[in-house]
């Protein structure tokens, strides 16, 4: 997907969310990235292959 130089870390990569923004959808929570990588704003991500990233925030305390 990635046709820009340098080209973008490969959804594989440790660093892979440092690619560039293709596509995003800020009223839907997601973007897609160069690489094929979906990132959620609750940081989850869904990579190329299917493979699913859970979410990492931490959870806020309970009152």
């Amino acid at each position: 997907m990635c046709t820009h130089q340098p080209p973008c870390p490969p959804a594989d990569s440790p660093d892979h969310v440092a690619a560039r923004i293709l596509s995003a959808h800020p009223e839907q929570g997601w973007s897609l990235l160069c690489n094929g990588t979906i990132v959620f704003d609750d940081t989850g991500e869904l990579l190329p292959d299917g493979r699913v990233v859970a979410v990492t925030r931490p959870l806020a305390m309970a009152a």
